[in-house]
């Protein structure tokens, strides 16, 4: 397929060349597009109209140009946009959750892109406690953070961000009033945890580049300078959080890289006691702890286990020298997650690449788990504001099953069904197949690989196929319902997710073959994806459009350099490509916690030159690499907006088909991309809108 003549035949932006040379480890490099990184980063996150001119007016050339050269899909977007819009209940709700007097919820309304919070009360009449659209109103970006009401049900403490880069202001409501207290706190992590005595709430602060380092301790009413600092965290490869458990007890500082956790416990009814340690930090050792009464659940990879296994800890001296085992490390099951009742342990975990929820009676040990009938789906345990109940929530679906959402009685092992998401637009199952085929990797290593397609699309090798994929941080993508690829799959798309190494689909052995000196790994299973695909004649490569963000980003720079004339568009969203500069700065918000992930190239020679193999920018050359559209957010403060532009401006100097590279930058948004719900359809319909240009269906 020809893709450049499917675009108009229009000049490029011009990216000037300031050449900047860095040695390390004895090694030159010499980096031609460096001043795309504003020197005041840190205060275009919190401030976007401090930006240099010149790189204002370059990114808004870029944004130009992507807008021609996609002109003729105009029409197309918006009616994809107006298809996803009609798949979403626009005046959709959740199902409230009890919470002693009162059951807590969330809804829209119609035409609103920023939910609305509630609350019913025992006779069932609501109360709206925070309208998202009107705190929204007349900003170009917003988004709400965490809401957590107090345990008297008299105040809300609640979070937003209205510049994208994650630097969350901190607001009181009175639930009485509807009026904010004068209590404000910018500069904070997203959340608020109230005490016992609901007096006042711990909060994380962000430091100037972006990192949760401190936790502070808020008494309502008083000035945000007496606030108590609570802890401080000196190593800035940690990241930190603060949460509380259910039964209101304990306050949580969870402190954490991607290998390495350490818990400090404070009781919530003495915000200004000092936290102890429960167990200090050994690398390469996780822990985290739930609470249980009169012990502590925890659940950890200790002494070799790998898939993680469940131990108990008494609350008086929870130390590691006092755990006793409860379940066992089952290799090849991976524990997922833990939440604990008076009387049953309920963990979500995953075998053979499928999750299952197991309930375990604490009195008697009796296990029983939930069972489901299809081949493949994604399962997910919902929250849960009390402790004392016999009831959990859970959230089912598949590639071709719409969410529903259960109830069920751990005592009884009923489940009632409370909601089905709904599809206004319509969704008839029974038009769609979804399959899990095993893709061989080089080394022989079988990949897994959903995939989801109209019934009448002919299996011939002539349909398209959207590839997409992740491969990072552990995180395992689920095969589960999708409204908006319906949009692709009924133009005759098939639509497929590989779950490659860097993930734990496959266990947590899955995720440690596909990082630091494995991570080449995760690449190559992605290329073996697509072309199994290709082989088992579901589509063709001059007809699969991959797709990845963040980090998948990355691996669709890398796939774009290895493999070229195996994918015909390459659609990198926030793409982390610049790897091998960004994990050499230490002052980026993220970098010193990467590390674990990625590597240190700043003291290791060694892990220097791993990420300088397949470091996407690094490693663009004179190859005949497909069309390119890449997407990215101004205050973005993982994925920084310079690194798509830098490595955009290096793949039209050098790939030699002369397909075009795109570059869309929000200039009004951050990681997440644009706020709104419907917003966010927006950005969809421009990817799918790319796809089908490719796929000649336009």
């Amino acid at each position: 397929m020809k893709n450049a003549a499917l675009f108009p035949s229009l000049p490029a932006p011009h990216t000037a060349k300031h050449p900047v040379s860095d040695t390390r480890h004895g090694i030159t490099r010499t980096d031609d597009y460096a001043w795309l990184r504003a020197e005041n980063w840190q205060e275009v996150f919190q401030n976007p109209s401090v930006l240099d001119p010149a790189i204002r007016s370059h990114l808004e050339a870029e944004n130009s140009y992507q807008a021609a050269l996609m002109a003729d899909t105009e029409e197309l977007r918006k009616k994809l946009f107006a298809e996803m819009k009609g798949r979403i209940k626009e005046d959709d709700s959740s199902v409230p959750m009890r919470d002693g007097p009162y059951a807590y919820g969330t809804a829209f309304v119609l035409g609103g892109e920023q939910p609305r919070y509630f609350r019913l009360d025992a006779e069932g009449r609501e109360e709206v406690i925070l309208d998202g659209d009107r705190e929204a109103a007349g900003k170009p970006y917003f988004r709400l953070g965490g809401v957590d009401h107090g345990s008297d049900h008299a105040r809300l403490v609640w979070a937003y961000d209205d510049k994208g880069s994650e630097f969350f202001t901190l607001k009181v409501r009175d639930l009485k009033s509807g009026t904010d207290l004068p209590d404000t706190i910018a500069n904070t992590g997203g959340g608020g945890v109230w005490d016992q005595k609901n007096e006042g709430f711990f909060y994380t602060r962000l430091d100037s580049n972006h990192r949760p380092s401190r936790i502070f301790y808020h008494k309502l009413g008083t000035p945000e300078a007496d606030d108590k600092l609570v802890y401080e965290e000196a190593d800035p490869g940690f990241f930190m959080s603060v949460s509380d458990s259910r039964d209101g007890k304990w306050v949580f500082i969870d402190i954490h890289d991607h290998e390495t956790t350490e818990t400090r416990l404070l009781s919530a009814d003495d915000p200004y006691g000092e936290p102890k340690i429960v167990e200090p930090r050994e690398e390469d050792v996780q822990y985290e702890l739930e609470e249980g009464g009169d012990v502590f659940f925890v659940l950890t990879n200790a002494d070799g286990a790998r898939d993680f296994k469940i131990m108990t800890a008494p609350v008086n001296a929870p130390g590691r020298s006092n755990w006793s085992e409860l379940v066992a490390h089952q290799p090849g099951r991976l524990i997922l997650s833990i939440m604990s009742f008076r009387d049953y342990l309920v963990r979500l975990e995953r075998a053979e690449g499928l999750p299952r929820i197991v309930i375990r009676d604490r009195a008697s040990g009796e296990e029983h788990a939930i069972a489901f009938d299809e081949e493949a789906y994604s399962l997910g345990l919902s929250g849960s504001y009390e402790y004392d109940t016999d009831t959990i929530r859970f959230t089912y679906s598949s590639m071709t099953t719409p969410a529903q959402q259960f109830d069920y009685n751990m005592r009884t092992r009923e489940r009632a069904l409370l909601k089905t998401q709904e599809v206004p637009s319509g969704h008839d199952a029974e038009n769609y197949i979804t399959r899990r085929l095993m893709a061989k990797s080089y080394d022989g290593e079988l990949v897994p690989v959903s995939v989801l397609y109209h019934k009448e699309t002919p299996l011939d090798g002539s349909a398209p196929c959207l590839l997409y994929g992740y491969g990072s941080y552990g995180i395992a993508i689920p095969a589960s319902f999708n409204t908006n690829c319906l949009s692709l799959v009924d133009r005759g798309f098939v639509y497929a997710i590989a779950h490659i190494r860097g993930g734990k689909d496959k266990g947590y052995a899955w995720y440690d073959e596909g990082k630091r000196q494995k991570k080449q790994n995760t690449f190559h299973d992605f290329i073996a994806a697509a072309r199994h695909l290709a082989a088992e004649n579901i589509t063709a490569h001059d007809r699969i459009v991959a797709q990845g963000g963040s980090a998948g980003g990355m691996l669709m720079g890398a796939v774009a350099n290895m493999a070229p004339q195996d994918f015909a568009g390459i659609i990198a969203e926030v793409p982390f490509v610049d790897v091998l500069t960004t994990m050499l700065d230490d002052t980026l918000p993220l970098t010193p916690p990467e590390w674990p992930e990625w590597g240190n190239p700043i003291d290791s020679a060694e892990d220097y030159a791993t990420i300088a193999a397949y470091s996407p920018y690094d490693n663009v050359g004179a190859k005949p690499y497909p069309p390119v559209l890449a997407v990215a957010g101004l205050t973005d403060p993982r994925v920084t907006y310079w690194e798509p532009a830098k490595w955009v401006a290096k793949l039209r100097q050098y790939s030699t088909s002369g397909n075009p590279v795109l570059f869309r930058i929000n200039m009004d948004a951050g990681h997440a991309g644009a706020s709104g719900r419907f917003s966010r359809l927006e950005e969809i319909a421009l990817n799918y809108a790319f796809a089908l240009k490719i796929a000649g269906k336009i």
